[in-house]
């Protein structure tokens, strides 16, 4: 007894005349949704702890904010009168070239030494994985632990720093409670905190460099100088523009490392936006909300700057 074959397909993949048969794709709705699963957790994280406090901060920016306002709901929209504020505030162009300095002379002095000790550790010799490993000290502890060990070692009376000087017979510096001197000390707490993390980066830039390029340049005589500005450098352009930009992202946004030590003083003269924002919101019995937050608005967007700033080079060294 026959079967027919008519309206089917088949086993061997031809339709009964004999011609061949495409088979259908598979279907994907269900590696689509495996997709989506695994994007949701992302998606929700984002959106609750970026997106949401973000749109919230732009909010406080654009209304007039009380403490009960605050919290029953109800500020008056009152536009860019808080950035009006902000601007015409005496704190302002003060803060922002606090801000500025504190941070690109801890970017510069941070890539330097950190690339510097990159270059040092990647030679092998004994104990470098040791002495690799305790430089990552300052980077593993806890921030309010580092500042107020700053803040000890530069008191003006008991500080190990002026009793150093002392030793040498050279004049002691008040370097926490001076104008002049308390916003340099703030950045050299700074770099000492983030050296670490410029090393690390760079360090592991420096591995993927093919050691042939260095041995072809030994063979053409290039010393260690040509070798580093013609090889090395060129070749770490890309780690270190994306370390340059983390750090200015990071050192923008310090806040805690400066209010443990100043607390943006004396007189204002170490206060950064970051301080600034937190004085004018919760450092007072009025505070205030709306400038508070379009501080933070002004500085979100100085680091939105950098981050443009670093594509826009980007993509013109990759298409010149």
């Amino acid at each position: 007894m026959s079967t027919s074959t008519t309206g089917r397909h088949r086993t061997d993949g031809t339709a009964p005349d004999g011609s061949r048969v495409t088979p259908r794709p598979p279907r994907r709705r269900s590696a689509q949704w495996a997709a989506w699963g695994f994007l949701a957790p992302v998606t929700v994280y984002l959106v609750a702890f970026y997106a949401y406090p973000l749109y919230r901060n732009l909010d406080l920016s654009l209304r007039n904010y009380t403490v009960a306002s605050f919290v029953n709901g109800g500020a008056p929209f009152s536009g860019l009168d808080n950035y009006r504020r902000v601007v015409a505030d005496p704190t302002f162009w003060p803060a922002l070239g606090h801000t500025l300095t504190f941070t690109v002379a801890s970017i510069a002095v941070q890539f330097s030494l950190g690339l510097a000790l990159a270059v040092f550790f990647a030679r092998s010799f004994p104990l470098s994985t040791f002495l690799r490993a305790l430089f990552l000290v300052p980077w593993l502890l806890p921030l309010i632990v580092s500042a107020s060990t700053w803040s000890w070692m530069m008191n003006s009376d008991s500080g190990v720093v002026n009793y150093a000087l002392r030793t040498l017979h050279l004049p002691t510096v008040d370097w926490l409670t001076s104008p002049q001197w308390a916003l340099p000390a703030v950045i050299v707490a700074n770099i000492w905190i983030g050296i670490p993390f410029n090393l690390v980066v760079l360090y592991s830039g420096l591995q993927g460099i093919p050691q042939e390029v260095y041995e072809a340049a030994a063979l053409d005589g290039a010393g260690g100088w040509q070798t580093f500005w013609r090889i090395t450098f060129p070749l770490l352009r890309p780690v270190s523009a994306i370390t340059v930009l983390l750090g200015l992202v990071y050192t923008l946004k310090v806040f805690d490392l400066i209010w443990i030590m100043t607390k943006g003083g004396p007189s204002d003269a170490s206060t950064t936006f970051a301080t600034w924002s937190y004085q004018q919101s919760f450092g007072s019995l009025l505070p205030q909300f709306g400038p508070g937050a379009a501080i933070s608005t002004l500085l979100i967007l100085m680091a939105l700057a950098c981050g443009l700033l670093y594509l826009r080079l980007q993509n013109r060294s990759q298409n010149p």
